[in-house]
């Protein structure tokens, strides 16, 4: 394991996988879960944590959503339960290709299946999206900042494919303590000229960074990021930084 003397490269970053999560349940403390994975005991037996202050702690989706009981039954065989499943979870349908639906979800994500995920549950369930990731993230950062007297940043990520390119990568559908969009907007490049339109997506850049220490089939379900810019932890959301408002949305 790391040790909190760890530190990133100058300028970079450095990412850990957090091992020892086990599977997750319904009703399931996660923060205290996390709290026993990031703190293992020190030479003296007491528990010791070796994230640090300013420390990104990325973790899936999936299981947030299985700690808050996000968890419905469903046939994967029975075509008709998995669409009709899909429909109430989203407010609209933007797409259909057979079983693929492009959907907008409650929370403003356009995404497939209104993320209805199969994978990576119990046979014959599926999870759903958290009802309010930006909450989940915030919770969870309160619970942990009480427990290990560390305040950290918290991703709640998820996969996502992406318009016009091929392949999924992981992004941020919740965040607290660490800044969704960077706006760079009037200030200058490396040449000095000025920049008019860059707003860089922080979190789905930590998110997608993650995922690549994480995996999907390794069961591993959080990472921990050092090295961010300190001027990105702040108060933050999701909801109200990420996700575009149809008004600015040139494709609906």
């Amino acid at each position: 394991m790391p040790s909190a003397d760890d530190p990133a490269p100058a300028g970079g970053l450095t990412v850990w996988p957090v091992s020892g999560v086990g599977e997750i349940r319904p009703g399931d403390d996660l923060a205290a879960v996390l709290t026993t994975a990031l703190a293992p005991p020190g030479p003296d037996g007491r528990p010791s944590t070796w994230l640090r202050e300013g420390d990104v702690l990325v973790i899936t989706q999936k299981v947030v959503s299985k700690a808050e009981g996000r968890i419905v039954e469903v046939d994967p065989a029975d075509r008709a339960a998995k669409q009709a499943l899909v429909e109430r979870e989203a407010v609209r349908v933007l797409r259909r290709r057979g079983d693929l639906l492009i959907t907008e979800t409650r929370h403003g994500f356009i995404c497939a299946n209104a993320g209805v995920d199969l994978s990576n549950v119990d046979a014959g369930t599926a999870a759903l999206l958290p009802v309010d990731p930006d909450r989940s993230a915030r919770r969870l950062r309160h619970s942990l900042a009480h427990r290990l007297g560390v305040a950290v940043g918290v991703i709640v990520s998820d996969t996502f494919g992406r318009t016009w390119r091929n392949g999924v990568t992981d992004v941020a559908i919740g965040i607290a303590g660490i800044a969704g969009v960077v706006d760079l907007r009037g200030t200058p490049d490396a040449t000095g000229r000025v920049l008019e339109a860059t707003e860089v997506c922080v979190a789905d850049e930590l998110a997608a960074a993650a995922e690549l220490v994480m995996g999907k089939a390794r069961g591993v379900p959080a990472a921990v990021v050092r090295g961010a810019d300190p001027a990105w932890l702040r108060r933050a959301s999701v909801a109200a930084e990420i996700v575009r408002a149809p008004g600015d949305d040139l494709f609906r």
